[in-house]
């Protein structure tokens, strides 16, 4: 169980250790931009698969609760709704996503929210959020708890650093997006901010569903648990 606390903190830690800090300047100084990214990948990529090969090593007989029908129901409901959010936020432009600096031109941001964007700003991570919380729920063991709650822990922390960054580097030019957006999904819309464009969400809610369904089909090759 210690392994894996620790291999959880190490892959949070890492991310946002080295994309969230001073330590991201200095790595793009001495490594340049490119360099930056190949040593940040193999990071999270290292990071990543020591994570899961302690998870699927471990046993799971430390339970906090135990697993039942309607645990598991909610993971089914809460699921389609975390791929439709992952999914539609690669579907929509969007500047918090890397290299999404150059969508925002001086008074543009207003204009960019479309789709989910419009529920959130963050749909990926908030998408990872919710299946993160789904299969905590679902399993109930300690060890899952842990490595579950690690990729819902960086997801939510994931905005916070985003929106910071992006504050800090764009200035004024984050300000309209910013506004007409929400990082805690429907709070823009809530407050009047913006507004559910239902003819926006078809093609996401479409696409979603069918990896949703595809996901679920596979995934007793990848967990070994059958959802359909």
């Amino acid at each position: 169980m210690t392994y894996i606390i620790l291999a959880a903190i190490l892959f949070v830690g890492s991310h946002l250790g080295i994309s969230s800090t001073g330590l991201r300047a200095r790595l793009i100084g001495v490594l340049g931009e490119r360099g930056y990214l190949v040593f940040y990948s193999l990071v999270a990529a290292g990071t990543l698969s020591y994570l899961i090969w302690l998870y699927n090593g471990l046993p799971r007989y430390d339970y906090l609760w135990l697993p039942s029908p309607e645990l598991h129901t909610l993971a089914k409901v809460l699921m389609p709704i975390a791929i439709i959010l992952v999914l539609g936020g690669f579907m929509a432009k969007n500047p918090t996503m890397v290299g999404g600096e150059h969508l925002l031109a001086e008074g543009a941001g207003k204009d960019l929210a479309r789709g989910v964007t419009r529920i959130t700003r963050h749909p990926f991570q908030w998408g990872v959020l919710i299946w993160s919380f789904s299969h905590v729920m679902a399993n109930g063991d300690s060890v899952s708890v842990v490595f579950f709650s690690a990729f819902g822990l960086l997801a939510a922390l994931g905005t916070v650093a985003m929106d910071r960054k992006r504050a800090a580097a764009l200035g004024a030019d984050w300000l309209p997006y910013a506004q007409a957006t929400s990082n805690l999904p429907f709070l823009a819309i809530i407050r009047r901010r913006n507004r559910l464009v239902l003819g926006e969400l078809w093609l996401p809610v479409i696409v979603g569903l069918l990896g949703y369904a595809a996901l679920a089909w596979g995934h007793q090759w990848v967990s070994g648990v059958r959802i359909l």
